[in-house]
């Protein structure tokens, strides 16, 4: 019976290459289409699914109010834990970003992602060890590091207790480790030198600067130990700060109009793709995008199958007789819809092994698009695409074998079957389907492109258009003295010395990063309304060079002596908030610093485009001297003509003079800040080629419908021709 089945299928195939062609084309596309979604969501869910402590790890969030919503938290919480806490197993801080620091080994230097945490920080992320003790290899005096590190910095030696340079320190190696990358904390090297900063903020509640762990003995008291932790965050902040004021903590809270800190656990299995806020080193996923991809996807297969029964079901009125003959001779409903159903099996099978080539050949390409390495392999891919494969059988195949297997057999053999509107109707709605499938990408493509558009064309309020931003490191660190005059010293001689190079127009620095935000924030209380500024550090000549303007009131200068000790801006933004519509000259109370609010900056998009505008307060580095501490990064602008000379003089002067461990590291500002809204940009290239499959689909089903009703009626195209009618276009 088989082998009759396939010799039929290989009769209709030779005599219909035009049908088949498309019909495997189309449901390679749709499937390939899927294939590339499933992998970027495989990929995705794979993040820490290796960590055996996954559903016991919690992340501690502090949510301030107002959008306000801080991975960080203050240092004395930790002992709690010990004493209160019955439900928590242990407890892990550590910093929630990477340093990009140097390691030194004898002559060779190696520039490595570290991660600063308590000892018990691999009880949190318990990598495999290939030397060392997890539980040892973390003090002060010691650190491990990952295989591929060793591997760059140590070659075929032995790692371990050998003595390596870090940030001025001599550290011994205790302890290496395998790396997994699928981990959201996916650190080259780990160090214990966090304790020191714990003990020094031991009493200051109001100090949120470390990321917080805790693992739960049971993950199911999550709710009451983050009610816990509310309650004492409560006792040591709120009730103290009213009592202070001579409030109750309800008069304080109404006074200020807040809402009070609310506390959010979140686990550590479903923080990539969850998480509220970017929380961990390794950048949270985008589940939104991702949903995007995976539902388009699998808009286009449905199109796809859409298209197949449509050919399918068109195809099958030529089929007619072979049918009616069939059941004459015998055969059974059943067996004709096995037979159609098998034909649909060998057209899904050979459209997914083209799909697989589509997708391996453009891989490369779509790695490049999402910034990953997925690859074609995996259990759980192979059992998805024997799901899909079940899936396009039962809805490709099914229904045009029930249709053919109803044909009525006496009317086929009369031959009127084919004058037949039988069908016609099911195949116009489906051509409707496609079409509207077609005309959602289209319309949802120019959306997205409208939306593109107007980010990149908006006015960010201020030009980033020829200025460079250079990373930048201070020299002198905190256990130096006077190492804050020494820094500012060194920051302004530089600055000096780059003026002077040639091409260069003007230079200027501030403790924040367009598109990045402000390196740190604080509030301050005006008018009973408690702001949580952004800590807008700037010289004199930042914000003139940048293009942002002083909607009231003027700019810091180094005419005002005043500018460099009591003297701030505010943006329109914090204006608002403060509720002062006479606010220039009026004194702020900002954390114990009385300073003088001398003007009001415009608006401008510290984050990205799409994001709201926080409340700033800028000042000059010496009025906040600590603020200095956070300048990373110097601005110059340069002129267009000699651009590559001039970058080259720049590069060489700082080699030279300023850092010669660290490569030289700029970047443009408003190609940077072009970054922030890269995802969406990546949304209108992804819905454009789509938009592009999808019409191709919906011409292939269309063409071939085409091909199929001139088939039909070609004897009627014969007789008018022999009775004398001449072509004519239409």
């Amino acid at each position: 019976m088989l082998n009759n089945w396939l010799h039929i299928f290989y009769y209709h195939i030779k005599n219909n290459k035009l049908f088949t062609i498309l019909n495997i084309l189309g449901l390679s596309i749709g499937i390939a289409a899927l294939v590339f979604s499933l992998l970027y969501y495989n990929d995705e869910k794979s993040y820490d699914a290796w960590n055996p402590e996954k559903e016991k790890v919690f992340e501690v969030l502090q949510d301030l109010g107002g959008g306000n919503i801080w991975a960080n938290n203050p240092a004395p919480l930790g002992a709690y834990f010990e004493t209160q806490f019955q439900e928590v197993e242990s407890y892990c801080y550590f910093n929630n970003w990477y340093y990009n620091e140097i390691i030194k080994y004898k002559d060779k230097k190696e520039i490595l992602k570290f991660v600063d945490a308590q000892k018990n920080f691999f009880d949190f992320f318990p990598f495999e060890f290939l030397q060392g003790d997890p539980k040892a290899c973390l003090s002060e005096s010691s650190m491990a590091i990952s295989d591929v590190a060793a591997q760059r910095i140590f070659g075929d030696q032995n790692p371990i207790n050998r003595e390596v340079e870090y940030s001025g320190r001599k550290l011994v190696v205790k302890g290496v480790y395998k790396l997994n990358t699928k981990s959201s904390i996916a650190p080259e090297a780990v160090t214990n030198l966090l304790e020191s900063k714990l003990k020094n903020n031991k009493d200051h509640w109001g100090n949120y600067n470390f990321g917080l762990l805790i693992k739960l003995k049971d993950p199911n008291t999550a709710p009451e130990v983050r009610t816990k932790i509310e309650k004492v965050m409560y006792e040591n902040t709120l009730v103290k700060w009213a009592k202070e004021e001579g409030l109750t903590p309800e008069e304080w809270l109404k006074k200020y109009d807040e809402e009070g800190n609310k506390v959010i656990l979140e686990a550590l299995q479903t923080a990539h793709l969850h998480s509220v806020i970017d929380s961990y080193p390794e950048s949270k996923g985008n589940y939104q995008f991702l949903m995007i991809m995976l539902g388009l996807s699998v808009l286009i297969l449905v199109l796809s199958i859409v298209n197949y029964v449509n050919l399918a079901t068109a195809n099958t009125i030529k089929r007619a007789k072979e049918v009616g003959v069939r059941k004459i001779l015998g055969a059974t409903k059943n067996n004709i819809i096995y037979q159609f159903v098998f034909e649909t099996v060998i057209f899904v099978l050979f459209s997914i092994l083209f799909a697989l080539v589509i997708v391996e050949l453009a891989l490369p390409y779509y790695n490049d698009f999402l910034g990953k390495s997925l690859e074609l392999n995996g259990s759980l891919f192979f059992i998805q695409l024997i799901l899909i494969f079940f899936a396009v059988v039962v809805f490709a195949g099914i229904f045009p074998a029930l249709y053919v297997s109803n044909f009525e057999t006496l009317k086929v053999l009369k031959g009127n079957f084919s004058r037949s509107k039988r069908g016609i109707w099911l195949r116009n709605a489906m051509l409707i389907v496609q079409f509207a499938i077609a005309s959602f990408f289209i319309v949802g493509s120019y959306i997205v492109y409208q939306q593109v558009h107007y980010m990149a064309t908006k006015d960010l309020g201020f030009s980033g258009e020829q200025v460079i931003r250079i990373s930048y490191r201070n020299k002198y660190g905190h256990n130096e003295e006077g190492y804050m005059k020494k820094n500012f010293s060194r920051f302004e001689m530089i600055k000096q010395e780059l003026g002077k190079i040639k091409g260069v127009r003007e230079v200027a620095s501030g403790a924040f990063n367009f598109g990045g935000g402000a390196t740190s924030s604080s509030s301050f209380i005006y008018n009973n309304v408690n702001i949580q500024g952004q800590n807008m550090a700037i010289d004199f000549d930042m914000l003139p060079m940048m293009n942002i303007k002083i909607k009231e009131g003027r700019n810091l200068s180094s005419k005002y002596a005043s500018d460099t000790i009591s003297s701030m801006l505010v943006n329109e933004t914090a204006a608002k908030m403060m509720k002062d519509s006479a606010l220039v000259g009026k004194e702020v109370n900002w954390n114990d610093h009385k300073l003088k609010v001398v003007g009001i900056v415009k608006d401008f998009h510290i984050y990205g485009p799409q994001a709201e505008i926080p409340p700033m307060a800028f000042f000059h580095f010496k009025t906040i001297d600590w603020m200095l501490s956070n300048l990373s990064q110097m601005y110059v602008k340069v002129d267009p003509e000699n651009l590559e000379q001039t970058l080259s003089e720049i590069e060489k002067f700082w080699v030279q003079n300023v850092d010669n461990e660290y490569p030289f590291d700029y970047d443009f500002v408003d190609k940077n800040y072009a970054r922030t809204y890269e995802q969406y940009v990546k949304q209108k290239n992804l819905f454009s080629l789509l938009n592009l499959v999808v019409i191709l689909i919906a011409l292939f089903g269309l063409f071939a419908l085409a091909a199929f009703s001139i088939e039909r009626r070609m004897k009627e195209i014969a007789i008018r021709k022999t009775l004398g009618q001449k072509p004519v276009l239409c």
